[in-house]
């Protein structure tokens, strides 16, 4: 029996492929679960103007996402923590922190999307990568400056 899946299936494809399965597993399965349709002509000129409003809206939001890597890309982020006399941190610099200084300048992030490689325990300037998407990634600076 051929279908169309609604959403993304594991070991069967992505949302919008027509895929031929046995009929028992589309009729008691896929079907009364949401995640496919019958593959009839109606169903499938259906779908395609459905994935080309995606794309659409996808090519709109991948643009929106490449202005903000490029904006945050030109970010310095300045810090002032403890320290002591050998320019250690009394703690760390958290993903937490940099969200807070970066809302301040304007721009919206999500705490999961920071990757701090090696945790910042020292002051200077370090560099914090933000994950837009999954190629659109950001790098930020963030400059330490230690308070006795």
């Amino acid at each position: 029996m051929k279908i169309i899946l609604s959403k993304n299936v594991d070991n069967l494809g992505d949302a919008g492929s027509i895929v031929s399965v046995k009929s028992g597993y589309a009729r008691n399965y896929l079907i009364p679960n949401g995640l496919a349709v019958a593959a009839t002509d109606h169903n499938i000129s259906i779908v395609n103007a459905e994935i080309k409003q995606q794309s659409l809206l996808d090519a709109k939001k991948r643009t929106n996402l490449e202005s903000l890597a490029d904006q945050l890309n030109k970010l310095t982020i300045k810090l002032i923590l403890k320290a002591g006399d050998d320019d250690k941190l009394f703690g760390s610099v958290t993903s937490q922190m940099i969200v807070d200084s970066v809302k301040e300048s304007g721009f919206d992030i999500n705490k999961k999307e920071i990757d701090i490689k090696e945790q910042i325990k020292t002051v200077g300037n370090h560099f914090v990568h933000v994950k837009l998407d999954k190629d659109i990634v950001a790098r930020i600076k963030v400059k330490v400056s230690g308070e006795k």
